[in-house]
């Protein structure tokens, strides 16, 4: 997770990011309440026993999007690390080395670099596990194409990974008009034994269909969710593994405050909850918890 230090509303990804919203505040402001709200995430994750690894931004890079790691690196059991094109130029500074280097101090290894972005040459961009929800059970990987994942560049990373695509495209309104949803991971979140999913956005029957066929038939429980309810981060939810090995489903309060009663107990019967006020980062980075958390399969030494 990275610690912001110049976090503000990023107006190059404000253009096909309909979730973000000018809160009308100064920028310092805004940068104090997302690091105090980053840390008090941080306090909860480590309450619970999941190993949190933390580095800080850095003012000299001016990367006011950099608290969403998860969109440029991804790493993988196989040892390997991928970095991904991203469709905001200013965004592409958030890539860091020092990073790769934090994590082999902790005891992970690195043995390759994956690297996607000379695609960013050609305009074409995946970004990440922000477009890419892999089931690393079934060996498939999920993605709703926008104009942050690209159809050609989604396949190529299947066929590297070993990965069954499943494609489809997710839309939300805005302004009455159907939009494409700028990130897989806002309309949907995979965790061990079920999905949540706001399948409402899947305008495409036959999309649809063939994306609950393949959850249905991978064991999985649907869980889905309301345009209304995904527009207050109910989709960007990740499972994550605390203390004792226990599984937990992470998510912003926002998310929280939007499901029913029905909805909560039906994920409480998978795993507890844990939730955070993550407002500031909502309001203006548009994303939420899950953007925040770049989780780390790399084996250990």
């Amino acid at each position: 997770m990275v610690r912001p230090i110049n976090f503000r509303m990023n107006e190059q990804t404000a253009v096909n990011n309909y979730f973000q919203e000018d809160p009308h505040l100064k920028n310092a402001e805004i940068n104090k309440k997302a690091q105090e709200e980053f840390d008090q995430f941080v306090k909860v994750l480590r309450e619970h026993g999941v190993n949190v690894i933390t580095i800080s931004d850095t003012l000299e890079r001016d990367t006011p999007d950099s608290i969403f790691p998860n969109n440029w690196v991804s790493f993988h059991e196989s040892g390997t690390v991928c970095v991904y094109p991203m469709f905001a130029e200013n965004r592409r500074k958030e890539r860091r080395e020092d990073v790769f280097e934090l994590l082999e101090e902790h005891g992970f290894v690195i043995n390759n670099v994956m690297d996607y972005t000379s695609a960013e040459d050609e305009e074409i961009y995946l970004e990440g596990t922000g477009s890419i929800l892999k089931d690393r059970t079934n060996q498939k990987a999920y993605c709703a194409l926008s104009e942050r994942a690209h159809e050609e560049l989604f396949i190529e990373f299947c066929e590297d990974f070993d990965c069954f695509p499943v494609i489809f495209h997710a839309n939300q309104s805005v302004d009455g008009k159907r939009l494409p949803i700028y990130h897989t991971n806002v309309m949907m979140a995979m965790a061990e034994t079920f999905v949540v999913i706001c399948l409402s956005t899947i305008d495409d029957k036959n999309e649809r269909k063939n994306v609950v066929e393949h959850i249905k038939k991978d064991g999985r429980e649907i869980m889905d969710i309301t345009e209304e309810q995904m527009c207050h981060f109910a989709g960007n939810m990740l499972q994550v593994i605390g203390a004792n090995d226990q599984r937990y489903m992470v998510m912003s309060t926002q998310a929280f405050n939007s499901l029913t009663d029905a909805q909560i107990k039906a994920i409480e019967k998978h795993c507890p909850i844990l939730h955070s006020p993550l407002d500031t980062i909502e309001t203006c980075g548009g994303g939420s918890a899950r953007c925040m958390m770049a989780e780390v399969f790399l084996p250990k030494a």
